[in-house]
C-alpha cells in the first residue's frame, strides 16, 4: 500500500515534524486538525486544513472535528469493493491511506490535579474514533499511534515505496491496544469518584466485566524460573510508596520477578509499623517470608536483632526499612550478601557505603508520601489462576486494641500487648499456616507456610532454640484461630506468656481453657489474616 493522503492529528508532537517532513517529501498529502496544523504550516510543511476537507467547521470548542462522513469514509472504504468506490466518487470522498494520531493527555491531566472539568474535556472521542476506524480497515489504511514507529516508516517508504501488509497489521495491533487501555485508564478514574467529581467514599465495585489496565514498566530478564518470560507492570494511579514506584539509585543488575516480589512484602511489613510512634522497622524476607523482624531505636538496632532471628536464612535476603538508613546500619549490611534493600531514603555517607557493594540493588520511596492513601488508588489485590482471576480487597485494616477481647482469666501485662501487637502485624505477612512468636519487639521464631498450624508452632520454636534466642515470657501471634489446643500446650512449652488470634473455632473453648490451665493471657482480634 503506497499512501497517497494522511491525516495527522496529535496531542503528543515529538517527532512530528520531521515525520510529516519525510512525508510531504514522499508525496503525501498531508491534512491537519488545530494544533498540529498550525505546527506543520510553522515548519513550512504543506497542510490542508480538515475543514477544507469536510467542508464543515470546527465546533464546539473543538470537540467536533474529525467526526465526518468524508474523514471515516476515507478511512474505512475498500478499495477494492465497486460499491464502495462508487459511494466515493458520487460523495466526494477522498480516500485516507494514513492516519497519524495519539491521543489527549487524559492521564496525565488526572495525575496533575486539574480540575474535573478539564479532566472530562480530555476524554478523545474523535482520536479514539479514527484510530478503530483505520485499525479495523488496516488491509487498505496504515494508523500510526506511536513516535516510536516513525522512522521505521519512513525508512520502509523510502526502501519498498509502500508500507507492508505485515506492518500495517502490526500497527493495527498497537492502535487497538491503545484505545483499549485508554478507555480503561477512563473507567478506573471514573469508578474512583462520584457524579460531582469527588473522590467516592463508597467500597470499590466489583465490576462486571472487569476492565483492568497496567503500564509496562520493563521487561525482567526471567521469572520466577529461567525458563519462564517475564515483565514488570505498573497501575496507573498508584502514587503510594511500594517497589513499584521505588527509584533504584544502585546496582549492576536489574530487578528480578523474585526480587520484586519479596520487596513488595518486606516493605509492606515495615509499613505497618509507624516509625516515630512504634520504633524503626527493620524486616529481612527471604522467599516472600520474614527471616528476621525486629524494632529499634535506630535503625543499626533494628537490624542487628532482626539478623539475629535467623542469620543463616538471611543470607541473599531483601532488606526492608520503614525509616531513612544511616552511615552506621549500612556499615554492617556491607559486611553480608544480600539481594537488595528498601527504604525511605539513605545519608549520603550510607549510600556512599552501600555503593562499595557491586550487585546490591538500593531502593528508595524518597519519603513515605502519599503513605496515608495507601489502597486509594489500588484497591484490589489480583490472583491470577489458569483461565481466570481471583480479586479481592487488599489486607490494609490495623486491628486496634479497644476492638479486641481478652477471653481468659489473666490480662497481658503492658509489655505483652506492645509485644503482641507488634507479633500480630508481622504475622499478617507470614505465609499461612503461621505463627510469630515475640518478644521485646523481635520476632525471634517465625513459622511459615505449615499444613498445620501446630507445625508452625514447632517449626518457629525450633528455630528460635537453634538460633539460641530467649523465648522465656515471649508471646505469639497466630493469623488465623486455633483448631485445637495443641498449638496452646506447645506455646506453653517454650515460655509463652500471652496469644493473640482471630478466634472463631467451633474448640475456641477448649483452647481457651488451655491457656487459662497455663497460666496465659489469650487475646481474640476477630480479624483473620491467612496468606497464601
Amino acid at each position: 500500500m503506497k499512501p497517497v493522503r494522511a491525516i495527522i492529528s496529535v496531542s503528543n508532537k515529538a517527532g512530528i515534524v520531521p515525520f510529516a517532513k519525510s512525508l510531504h517529501e514522499l508525496g503525501v498529502e498531508i491534512i491537519s486538525t488545530g494544533g498540529t496544523a498550525r505546527l506543520l504550516k510553522e515548519n513550512n510543511i504543506p497542510v490542508k486544513e480538515i475543514s477544507k476537507l469536510t467542508g464543515f467547521p470546527e465546533i464546539m470548542e473543538g470537540r467536533v472535528k474529525t467526526l465526518h462522513p468524508k474523514v471515516h469514509g476515507g478511512i474505512l472504504s475498500k478499495r477494492d469493493n465497486p460499491d464502495h468506490v462508487k459511494t466515493m466518487e458520487e460523495l466526494g470522498i477522498e480516500r485516507i491511506d494514513m492516519v497519524v494520531v495519539n491521543l489527549y493527555p487524559f492521564k496525565e491531566t488526572v495525575k496533575k490535579g486539574s480540575s474535573f472539568e478539564e479532566i472530562i474535556e480530555n476524554i478523545d472521542i474523535g482520536g479514539p474514533t479514527m484510530v478503530r476506524a483505520a485499525a479495523k480497515n488496516f488491509k487498505y489504511v496504515a494508523i500510526v499511534t506511536d513516535p516510536a514507529d516513525y522512522d521505521k516508516i519512513v525508512e520502509e517508504l523510502k526502501g519498498t515505496g509502500e508500507i507492508s501488509l505485515k506492518t500495517r497489521f502490526y500497527l493495527a495491533k498497537k492502535a487497538f491496544n491503545l484505545t483499549a487501555h485508554y478507555d480503561a485508564v477512563i473507567t478506573e478514574y471514573l469508578f474512583s469518584i462520584n457524579e460531582e467529581g469527588k473522590r467516592s467514599t463508597e467500597p470499590p465495585e466489583f465490576r462486571n466485566p472487569l476492565t483492568i489496565t497496567f503500564e509496562k514498566v520493563q521487561d525482567l530478564r526471567y521469572g520466577e524460573n529461567p525458563h519462564q518470560r517475564a515483565a514488570f507492570y505498573r497501575e496507573i494511579f498508584n502514587e503510594e510508596p511500594c517497589v513499584t514506584n521505588a527509584e533504584k539509585i544502585h546496582g549492576a543488575k536489574e530487578l528480578s520477578f523474585n526480587n520484586i516480589y519479596d520487596i513488595d512484602g518486606a516493605f509492606n511489613l515495615v509499613l505497618e509499623f509507624d516509625p516515630e510512634k512504634d520504633g524503626i522497622a527493620c524486616a529481612i524476607i527471604k522467599h516472600a517470608n520474614p527471616c528476621g523482624m525486629a524494632l529499634g531505636k535506630t535503625p543499626e538496632e533494628a537490624y542487628e536483632k532482626a539478623l539475629k532471628v535467623d542469620p543463616v536464612s538471611a543470607f541473599g535476603g531483601i532488606i526492608a526499612f520503614n525509616a531513612n538508613v544511616n552511615e552506621e546500619v549500612a556499615n554492617l549490611i556491607v559486611k553480608r550478601f544480600y539481594e537488595c534493600i528498601i527504604a525511605p531514603g539513605y545519608s549520603d555517607r550510607a549510600l556512599k557505603t552501600l555503593k562499595t557493594k557491586k550487585n546490591l540493588r538500593v531502593l528508595t520511596t524518597n519519603g513515605l508520601k502519599n503513605l496515608e492513601s495507601r489502597g486509594e488508588n489500588s484497591p484490589f489485590d489480583y490472583r491470577k489462576v489458569v483461565g481466570g482471576m481471583l480479586v479481592q480487597d487488599r489486607d490494609l485494616i490495623t486491628v486496634l486494641p479497644e476492638k479486641m477481647k481478652v477471653v481468659t482469666d489473666r490480662e497481658p501485662t503492658d509489655k505483652e500487648w506492645k509485644d503482641l501487637l507488634f507479633a500480630f502485624k508481622v504475622v499478617k505477612w507470614v505465609k499461612s499456616n503461621s505463627v510469630v512468636y515475640a518478644k521485646d519487639g523481635i520476632a525471634i521464631g517465625i513459622g511459615v507456610g505449615q499444613t498445620s498450624r501446630v507445625d508452625a508452632a514447632k517449626c518457629a520454636a525450633l528455630k528460635a532454640k537453634e538460633m539460641g534466642l530467649d523465648m522465656e515470657g515471649c508471646v505469639l501471634a497466630s493469623e488465623a484461630f486455633f483448631p485445637f489446643r495443641d498449638s496452646v500446650d506447645e506455646a506453653a512449652k517454650v515460655g509463652v506468656k500471652a496469644i493473640i488470634q482471630p478466634g472463631g473455632s467451633i474448640r475456641d473453648n477448649e483452647v481457651i481453657e488451655a491457656a487459662n490451665e497455663h497460666g496465659m493471657a489469650m487475646v481474640f482480634t476477630g480479624i483473620r489474616h491467612f496468606r497464601h
